[in-house]
């Protein structure tokens, strides 16, 4: 299975935020270097966090992020 990249982020207490709204909706992300932000309390200047969805969800996923909350 390949995953896409729909959204990055520095915090991973924001990229868990990002990576809520398409999982409560049926998508199914990912967060991408998860384990070296939380080794360096939360933030990875160091590494970029990726929330990633497999390929055939990434463009439904990427116009879900997109969208304005309701």
């Amino acid at each position: 299975m390949n995953l896409v990249t729909i959204a990055t982020n520095f915090n991973l207490g924001d990229a868990g935020l990002i990576c809520s709204r398409p999982d409560a909706s049926g998508f199914h992300p990912v967060i991408a270097n998860e384990m070296a932000a939380g080794w360096l309390g939360g933030n990875s200047t160091a590494t970029l966090l990726r929330i990633q969805v497999p390929e055939n969800e990434a463009a439904d996923a990427k116009e879900f992020l997109a969208a304005p909350a309701a």
